[in-house]
């Protein structure tokens, strides 16, 4: 595994750990506090692109290695 391979793999884990985390807040709020339905709808949304962002580092991160 060369540096540049320890270098993705670092800013794939960091990346994905940072999502991670705003993921957990947004559903902690929904569950826990009394928000606005517009409020609720756009963090549901907000929550989908960051699954999805979380897939594409992912996906992006194993073409990168094998490539």
């Amino acid at each position: 595994m060369t540096l540049e391979h320890i270098a993705l793999t670092f800013e794939a884990v960091g990346t994905l750990l940072v999502a991670w985390a705003a993921l957990r807040v947004h559903h902690r709020v929904l569950n826990e506090h009394d928000i606005s339905k517009k409020v609720i709808r756009i963090m549901r949304i907000e929550q989908r692109l960051g699954i999805l962002g979380m897939i594409f580092v992912s996906i992006g991160y194993v073409l990168l290695i094998l490539h």
